[in-house]
């Protein structure tokens, strides 16, 4: 592999960095937006600092022979903390236990990267290897088991993360078990990578020569492996929060006919407040409501409850079911309110306040059921078309 194989990746990974950045920047106090963050950031250097170009440069920049070895092996050490601490702040559960296993894991993984440099001080790199410090130096005092120790935590991590993931894939549904079986396949890339670099290790170590495996074949599955992982952490957050988004969206389009309607029955001069286009979707709902809400204070001293008990019975005897009844009744209502309020030259004095509204109402309603209803349900059309007949507003 040449430089572009890493800086490809790592620019990939430092794209998906920046768009997650503006939410920790508000939401910092989050573990799982923190862990996330964290793994973007270790997987991206990993990639940076295991390019042979970048290895070269280090070691010539520091003065220090053969430097970026025990540099990636404490990177790739802390990527594999980090993503099981991913997984633990993911997977969630009490706080308290959440947070003792992520503090193990960050202490073992931190104690391995002391281990590491301590073993690599001790040790002697002479000659510098760019591709195959593994198998060059697999024999040599404290370097040698510096290897051993960071191929072993890359395993248990490998291991581990293979086995929680599967586990809880079991569980659930939906991207969330899509985004746990991306992380098994990139896994098991991990695990090959594993074996390939244990097998030219272990080779060495017998007196025979494997090396190719370490030098060709490893840094692939490697770089697949990191890719893959990261795409199943990542794609489920971000489906979620798209669903998420679109259901806000949704929302806010299905509250229309309902806005629409109490604004018509608004007093003239009424000042509806305009949003900016950038707004965000959960913000214009809770404006939408609001509007709905304030029309709804206008409209309160034309509001029938008879007229709602009547359609209720009407959707009730026309086979809806309760739920929908009610939301068809209070639609029936505001419709015939809008109409006697427009048919009102002088407009009645608002002299109720909003919980007497919703009294009114019969308690808190669906508002997306009432403007559905208003634009679909017949015992709504049948109303608006008794209110214009009649040509006047309800006893």
């Amino acid at each position: 592999m040449n430089g572009q194989d890493y800086y490809i990746p790592a620019a990939a990974l430092a794209v998906s960095l920046a768009f997650k950045l503006p939410a920790l920047r508000h939401n910092w106090r989050d573990p799982l937006l923190r862990s996330v963050c964290a793994l973007l950031v270790l997987a991206g250097s990993v990639f940076t600092f295991a390019a042979p170009p970048t290895i070269e440069a280090v070691n010539e920049w520091t003065g220090i022979t053969n430097v970026s070895a025990p540099l990636v092996y404490c990177l790739i050490t802390l990527f594999s903390a980090a993503c099981l601490v991913l997984i633990v702040n993911w997977r969630g559960g009490p706080p308290e236990e959440t947070r003792r296993i992520s503090r193990r894991w960050m202490t073992g993984y931190a104690a391995v990267v002391v281990v590491l440099v301590v073993l690599f001080a001790l040790g002697d790199t002479p000659v510098e290897r760019l591709r195959d410090f593994d198998t060059y130096y697999a024999n040599t005092p404290y370097i040698q088991q510096m290897i051993a120790l960071y191929l072993t935590a890359h395993l248990v991590a490998a291991v581990v993360m293979v086995a929680m993931c599967w586990r809880w894939s079991l569980q659930v549904h939906g991207w969330l078990r899509i985004g746990l079986m991306i992380i098994v396949s990139g896994y098991v890339f991990n695990l090959s990578y594993d074996a390939t670099k244990i097998s030219a290790v272990v080779a060495r170590w017998a007196g025979h020569d494997l090396d190719d495996l370490s030098t060709y074949i490893a840094p692939p599955l490697a770089s697949v492996g990191a890719l893959i992982s990261a795409i199943g952490f990542v794609l489920p957050l971000l489906c979620q929060r798209l669903s998420d988004s679109w259901q806000t969206w949704t929302t806010y389009r299905r509250l229309g006919a309902l806005w629409h309607e109490v604004q018509i029955g608004a007093p003239s001069g009424t000042h509806v407040v305009q949003m900016s286009w950038w707004a965000p979707a959960e913000l214009r709902v809770i404006q939408r409501e609001s509007d709905i809400h304030d029309g709804f204070l206008h409209l309160g001293p034309y509001f029938d409850p008879d007229r709602r008990e009547d359609a209720y019975a009407r959707a009730l005897a026309a086979g809806a079911e309760e739920e929908t009844a009610r939301a068809v009744a209070d639609a029936a209502m505001v419709a015939a309110a809008v109409q006697a309020r427009s048919a009102d030259p002088e407009g009645a004095v608002i002299g109720a306040s909003e919980e007497s509204v919703l009294d009114t109402l019969g308690g808190p309603r669906d508002l997306v059921g009432i403007s559905h209803a208003l634009r679909h349900s017949p015992v709504v059309a049948a109303v608006r078309r008794q209110m214009a007949l009649s040509g006047r507003e309800p006893a």
